[in-house]
């Protein structure tokens, strides 16, 4: 059950009930593609730095190790020792994006598998399938994900194809939710919906999925190489037409910036590779801009990443300890920089949530877009 419970301008305060826990929104979903964080976090450091939400991919945990296999160990939960709320992706954007060659029919998609080359096919009912097996907190719905600079008769033709796909995942979870050897009978169902940059093909496209009477709704094809100013758009035209009872998802977004533009328009579930990513190389956040630790300024640098800052790295090592470790190429640099940047996206989540309780977002957006753009000291 999801529950708004404070509004501040068109952002929102929820809370969403799963029978994993209950997640505190807006909330920022930690990406562990492969049932673990990139740089070496496990899921004891996933608690320790206060993440809500993990997020695991459908498209890569059946190629690896099959998500069947995971179903016998117990389901994606005890797999990966994590008790909290999981969300899985339903492979749709890395069929369409990592695959290459693919056919796409209206049963679904053929493609190959970026690991051995083997001949692949998946539709709404084999993504749901995999996710039933994986037992995650909340499944996506199988989508197509076309370029946001596609033709618009393209992309009116594949917004219709997902559509048609929702109703079958929708369909095919029921089943899967009802048979004796599920693992998650309560497994949850988010609709994605697509429209590239084309405003009006959003707004038809949210208004038909919203009577689906979904557990939630996610904002797809973002992101992808339109400008931010375009994407910020698309969002404020899409969300008034998504239900108001329900929890907007934007997928793949983004930055800090990024997420509290959205925040601001009314989208409370994000996730993003930037702080796994932007750390393995050294990169990190902080409230006045990002650092690049491989910077020789940081040699004799006796200062943590940050002074505002109660990450496990912050507490503990200096900023030229951890460039030494990046140097080196030690691994312990990476799993620092990745603790500290995911620490900081958790963080401000749970800021963005206060400053709404509290009726002061507008100030704390300004207070934060004025502090990142000061870019590095």
């Amino acid at each position: 059950m999801y529950k708004v419970i404070k509004r501040d301008g068109n952002a929102k305060r929820a809370v969403l009930e799963t029978v994993h826990g209950t997640v505190q929104t807006p909330v920022f979903m930690n990406v562990g593609t492969v049932a673990a964080i990139k740089g070496a976090v496990s899921t004891t450091d996933l608690y320790d730095i206060g993440t809500q939400i993990e997020l695991s991919n459908t498209y890569h945990l059946h190629v690896r190790p099959g998500d069947r296999i995971v179903k016998e160990l117990g389901g994606l939960h005890k797999f990966m020792n994590w008790d909290r709320p999981i969300l899985t992706d339903s492979g749709g954007f890395q069929v369409f994006s990592l695959a290459g060659l693919r056919k796409i029919k209206e049963e679904g998609v053929t493609f190959n598998s970026h690991i051995d080359g083997r001949k692949i096919f998946m539709g709404p009912e084999e993504s749901m399938q995999i996710q039933s097996n994986l037992a995650s907190t909340i499944a996506m719905a199988f989508d197509e994900c076309p370029s946001s600079v596609a033709e618009r008769s393209y992309i009116e033709a594949s917004v219709d194809r997902t559509t048609r796909w929702l109703a079958r995942c929708k369909t095919e979870m029921a089943r899967l939710n009802s048979l004796e050897d599920t693992i998650n009978k309560e497994q949850m169902l988010f609709g994605i919906n697509q429209g590239a940059v084309y405003a009006d093909i959003r707004k038809r496209h949210a208004k038909e999925i919203s009577e689906m009477d979904l557990s939630g709704y996610a904002i797809g094809g973002l992101a992808v190489g339109e400008s931010h100013e375009e994407m910020y758009y698309i969002i404020e035209e899409t969300v008034p037409y998504l239900p108001e009872d329900k929890p907007t998802y934007l997928m793949g977004v983004g930055t800090p910036a990024n997420i509290i533009e959205a925040v601001d328009r009314g989208v409370d579930f994000f996730d993003c590779v930037y702080p796994s990513r932007n750390g393995r190389h050294g990169h990190v956040y902080t409230n006045h801009g990002k650092l690049n630790l491989f910077n020789a300024k940081y040699e004799l640098d006796s200062r943590p990443i940050s002074e505002e800052c109660n990450c496990p790295t912050c507490r503990k090592y200096s900023r030229a300890y951890i460039r030494h470790l990046l140097k080196a190429k030690e691994m312990l640099g990476m799993r620092l920089c990745v603790l500290h940047n995911l620490h900081f996206y958790n963080n401000m989540m749970d800021e963005i949530r206060t400053a709404i309780e509290e009726e002061r977002f507008k100030e704390y957006k300004k207070m934060r877009l004025d502090g990142f753009a000061q870019g590095e000291k």
